[in-house]
């Protein structure tokens, strides 16, 4: 086995979130109750990656929570609320871009802006136009644990880009992040509606494009279902489930996702996550996948410095690169709050377990990171 160590310009910015104290609300309010907001984060991991024959250890921008920074304006309209929001990631090298041939190190694209949504809210509901999250964006990812910050539904954040190693020592050409998803919408240029809130339940519906892409004019469109709620005996639970659809341009077919995700915390601190989903592919020749996701996790005050999480959670999926293929995932971790610095610390590891018609090693991550927001 070789080890390679690659250190890239990112620590700087880890020593910095590490060192720095908590801002004070970079907030301006004025006179008719409306604000102008700066806000962002650092999220930079130290990641090693075994692939069975070779381990690669880097410093990088976590891609599970990238580094960003954005601008959230609000202004007050009689019973409406007006709000612009923008927001980017800042193009540091990253975890969906690094595998072992190398980590891209191109910098900042049109494609890390998150966010460039105008809204206006009232009794009505929202209404939301622009670049921003589908209805069904975080569907697959309801959760209440604190260990969540680094363990959740979607677990290729830090190695999805690396190659599964075959038994004979070659590289193949399917990676960590084709063997797995979980389905989760994500940010589209999209008009979008959101229900007022009934005792808990909440609806959005929305349409959008791939904006931020010249080769996607695919259309996109997705209907979803909120609830949370905090009973009388101080249980919190939360649920999502979410229809969405891609129709693809070239008149191949569609692309029609199922997704949903629940989550109970108790208040002993213990808390049980769970999410599903399916995929149906109307293109000839496509897999249908489908995968199913579970953890266990405790939370508590045991140090002074602020709360502790701990987890463990399990994947497993089918027929995501080919008909008959398997995914088995899992991973632990422990994330600790910092209040004086407003940082979460914390520490994973993952392993991934990819069986189709040949045998691939395990693949293996360990993740010591630190998000720091102001």
């Amino acid at each position: 086995m070789t080890v390679k160590l690659k250190v890239l310009p990112v620590a700087a910015v880890f020593s910095a979130t590490t060192a720095i104290p908590a801002f004070a609300d970079l907030k301006y309010q004025n006179n008719s109750g409306g604000s102008v907001e700066l806000y962002g984060q650092f999220d930079p991991v130290i990641v090693s990656v075994d692939d069975g024959q070779e381990t690669e250890t880097r410093l990088l921008d976590n891609d599970l929570s990238n580094s960003r920074v954005g601008l959230r304006v609000i202004q007050p309209y009689g019973s409406n609320e007006f709000m612009f929001r923008f927001e980017s990631g800042l193009g540091l090298p990253s975890t969906a871009t690094a595998n072992q041939n190398g980590t891209n190190t191109n910098g900042w694209t049109r494609s890390d802006i998150r966010h460039v949504d105008f809204s206006l809210k009232g009794g009505y509901g929202k209404f939301s136009a622009g670049q921003g999250s589908m209805a069904s964006d975080g569907a697959a990812e309801t959760d209440l644990s604190y260990v969540g910050t680094a363990l959740y539904s979607f677990t290729n954040d830090e190695n999805g880009a690396f190659f599964y190693r075959g038994a004979d020592g070659v590289l193949s050409d399917i990676t960590v992040g084709d063997s797995s998803s979980n389905f989760d919408g994500g940010r589209r240029g999209r008009i979008r509606y959101d229900t007022p809130d009934f005792n808990g339940f909440s609806a959005a519906i929305a349409y959008g494009q791939n904006i931020l892409s010249s080769s996607d004019d695919d259309d996109y469109y997705d209907i979803a279902l909120k609830y949370g709620n905090t009973f009388a005996n101080g249980i919190e639970f939360a649920a999502s489930f979410a229809y969405a659809v891609r129709d693809f341009d070239d008149g191949s077919g569609e692309q029609r996702d199922t997704i949903g995700s629940a989550s109970v915390l108790l208040p002993s601190g213990f808390s049980f996550t769970a999410a599903l989903g399916s995929r149906d592919n109307t293109s000839a020749g496509a897999s249908d996948p489908d995968y199913w996701y579970t953890k266990l996790a405790y939370e508590g005050d045991w140090v002074s410095w602020g709360k502790t999480g701990v987890g463990i959670d399990y994947f497993d999926g089918s027929d995501f690169e080919n008909q008959g293929s398997s995914t088995k995932s899992w991973g632990i971790a422990v994330v600790q709050r910092i209040d004086a610095i407003n940082t979460d610390a914390y520490l994973k590891y993952r392993n991934h377990d990819f069986d189709d018609t040949v045998d691939f090693d395990k693949n293996e991550a360990w993740v010591l990171g630190a998000l720091w927001k102001f």
